[in-house]
């Protein structure tokens, strides 16, 4: 595994494709994701070594969409934040959310928080999923805060800026993987997204295994990073 690799950012699409070509509901294929994909994949990081994940659960768009498939989706999340965040915690994971959650029913705000709370001391790895997120919306309010703070455009550069962020704190990702087929970011992490490596795969996110997270690691591992300068020397 290259050892530079610290933060993996997935957008999880093509879960309403999986379930629509088996003849299910659309919810269906959050629900097989929530049950089967994602847990083996933040494994999978853990195993190897990687301290950061982030998946974009539900967007600032997504409100738009069917109210039976969003109520569906708030149901899945309540199944996240209890059975199956209580099992990140207990293996040493910490939570994080990304995105303004305030616009989700009062239960879902009260366990997201309680659920970071509880897991804010561990170390294995950090795991944060992207709910009401947008791009946009998240640097407009960065930008907000910083107006509240009443802060000098002198005292802002990008280490201010980055830090009113919602991934403040965190590394930017090293690569950002989009499932599903589709080749573009969608204003997923763009400030954050400067020099990730992209990775566009066809396998819809229910069929996204850790077997094919680990041959983009290998893809990633080929791949040369410069960040404007010149070419970084490669690890035999």
């Amino acid at each position: 595994m290259e050892p530079s690799i610290k933060h993996i950012a997935i957008l999880m699409d093509g879960n309403r494709r999986w379930a629509k070509q088996k003849g299910m509901e659309p919810f269906k294929g959050h629900e097989y994701a929530a049950n089967h994909t994602i847990e083996p994949l933040i494994e999978k990081c853990v195993d190897l070594g990687i301290p950061y994940v982030t998946f974009w659960a539900f967007s600032t768009e997504n409100w738009k969409r069917d109210e039976t498939e969003v109520n569906e989706l708030l149901r899945i999340f309540r199944f996240a934040f209890g059975g199956l965040a209580t099992r990140f915690i207990k293996r040493g994971a910490k939570l994080k959310i990304l995105g303004d959650i305030s616009r989700f029913p009062k239960d879902i705000v009260e366990k997201s928080i309680e659920t970071m709370n509880k897991s804010s001391q561990n170390h294995a790895i950090t795991v944060s999923f992207a709910l009401n997120y947008g791009g946009r919306d998240e640097i407009l309010r960065a930008v907000k805060k910083i107006i509240q703070e009443k802060l000098t455009s002198d005292n802002v550069n990008e280490e201010i800026f980055s830090a009113h962020l919602d991934t403040s704190g965190m590394p930017d990702p090293d690569m950002i993987i989009r499932t599903g087929g589709e080749q573009r970011t969608s204003g997923y992490l763009p400030w954050q997204s400067a020099y990730s490596e992209l990775f566009f795969t066809p396998t819809l996110f229910p069929d996204f295994t850790p077997n094919k997270l680990e041959e983009i690691i290998r893809d990633f591992s080929h791949r040369d990073r410069r960040f404007g300068g010149d070419s970084t020397p490669k690890t035999k």
